[in-house]
């Protein structure tokens, strides 16, 4: 009820907050995150809500509330003082009492404040604000008890503003994702309780000595994937030994000076690697930053990605002595010329991403033994490293005689299959190929064609992304596409967009 209508909400955004506010508890021998799950999961099989996005293993990303559901949720909040929103689609009248949770739609920021102004605040838990800080008073971000601060994609934050965040001592969850700010505050460290901080695709590159105090923390969320901007990971962060999510990392030999700090992070469940900047002539750090990797992977990590930044440390993934056996979700782009050959030891991954990789159909026989794998993604998409693409592509095109085979029998779990790249080569799915698969997702600007669509049993969906103004040749062969899926049994749906590089 403290989304806007028609908002689109992503799952962990509203679970983390759950747990944030104390709404969910362990029970049953299940952690907090896995009964939050289970709480979500049971929202969706009543149709309470409504998925719009699936992650690549198959759970739901983000969702959506009916209108009718919606509002009267939106009222029986209100009737029981449980939430009070201003601006937006519906109005809450102003409670007679205290207010508990403030949520704040785009509207007339002199309409707001007025209204605001005839509020108690001093007991408000939670405050939303959507897109904009001018209709909130600056009074209102003094309240002492405040858990869940949730600014996301909020504008004109000032330094004054922030400082007062760092006095809000019971703050569980802070989240200023998109938000226009370059640093947090000095004394962040001061917020002694917090467990989730979400500074994703905002422009802090490095966090303050302070933030090594914040021994609750449990995801540290930050990065910005689409510009490659990353956090600098320090031995500050290492000394955040509750961190179970670490995500949008950037690691250097002038930030990180001792990788062995990484040791300390035993509780990590999710490690999302996003550059690695000078360590191309430093063997000892690559050897530093493998040994972590395969420390972690002994303890709790279950979810690894890594983007090495075209420094070619992937290539020196092979060299782990102990392959990550245990792991869920694989990540690696970047210069990866080949697969490790562990990779066929991983009998519990369900999401496999090769980004740059050398694709041929030897590969994809390896591939096609892991019993759980759920979605694979193949990419060829990197921009600003056109040279290093060229290369990589000239080698798939030697490597498989331009032709592309998925093997029969194999991928027997597999549900969703990605390929990016400039050019496809030619793809052809042999008979019995992928029982299990649903979903085709195709994003190109050159295409050689796609055979045996109609060996795909479970097919469902192909979706086709092209590059803006395809080629004559290129429109021929997504007709033929068409064609073939229209005479597939299941009628699969066919999407065609464009996309822009």
């Amino acid at each position: 009820s403290i989304f806007p209508k028609g908002c689109s909400i992503n799952r962990r955004r509203l679970t983390r907050r759950w747990i944030a506010e104390g709404f969910i508890v362990e029970k049953d021998g299940k952690t907090v995150e896995e009964v939050a799950e289970d709480t979500f999961n049971e929202l969706i099989s009543r149709n309470i809500v409504r998925p719009v996005d699936h992650s690549r293993n198959g759970n739901v990303k983000a969702f959506q509330v009916h209108d009718m559901i919606l509002e009267y949720i939106l009222f029986k909040s209100s009737e029981e003082n449980f939430i009070t929103v201003v601006g937006g689609h519906w109005l809450t009248p102003t409670p007679s009492n205290k207010v508990r949770r403030l949520s704040l739609h785009s509207s007339n920021p002199e309409d707001a404040r007025g209204k605001i102004e005839t509020m108690n605040l001093s007991h408000v838990r939670s405050l939303t604000v959507f897109e904009n800080l001018h209709q909130l008073p600056s009074y209102s971000l003094k309240s002492g008890i405040l858990q869940v601060l949730d600014l996301e994609g909020c504008k004109s934050l000032n330094t004054s503003q922030l400082d007062k965040l760092c006095k809000m001592f019971h703050l569980k969850y802070l989240s200023l994702r998109r938000a226009y700010i370059k640093k947090l505050p000095a004394e962040i460290g001061k917020l002694q309780y917090l467990e989730t901080l979400d500074i994703r695709e905002a422009d802090v590159v490095e966090l303050p000595l302070s933030v090594g105090r914040l021994q609750k923390m449990v995801h540290l969320l930050g990065g910005n994937k689409s510009t490659r901007r990353a956090l600098k990971f320090t031995e500050v962060i290492a000394k955040m030994t509750a961190l179970q999510t670490l995500s949008g990392i950037e690691i250097s030999k002038s930030s990180t000076p001792d990788l062995g700090s990484m040791h300390n992070l035993t509780k990590l469940k999710k490690l999302s690697i996003l550059n690695i900047k000078d360590l191309h002539d430093n063997n000892q750090k690559y050897d530093d930053l493998l040994s972590a990797i395969e420390y972690l992977c002994g303890f709790s990590l279950k979810s690894l990605a890594i983007d090495d930044g075209f420094t070619g440390f992937l290539d020196s993934i092979e060299d782990l002595s102990t392959p990550p056996k245990y792991i869920h979700s694989l990540e690696l782009s970047g210069k990866l010329t080949r697969v490790p050959g562990w990779i066929k030891e991983l009998e519990t991954l369900e999401k496999l991403t090769l980004s740059l990789t050398s694709l041929g159909t030897d590969m994809l026989l390896v591939l096609s033994q892991l019993p759980l794998l759920f979605s694979q993604t193949f990419s060829v998409i990197a921009k600003g490293q056109d040279h290093n693409v060229v290369e990589i592509l000239h080698k798939n095109t030697m490597d498989s005689g331009g032709k592309i085979f998925v093997p029969a029998d194999g991928f027997g779990n597999l549900k969703l299959l990605r390929f990016s790249s400039p050019v496809m080569p030619l793809l052809s799915f042999l008979e019995r190929a992928m029982p299990e698969l649903q979903r085709l997702e195709l994003q190109f600007r050159l295409l050689e064609g796609v055979y045996g669509l109609e060996n795909l049993e479970s097919l469902q969906q192909v979706h086709l992304r092209v590059s803006q103004q395809p080629s004559e040749a290129t429109r021929v062969k997504i007709s033929c596409i068409r064609t073939s899926v229209s005479v597939h049994p299941n009628k699969p749906t066919v999407v065609a967009d464009e996309y822009y590089e």
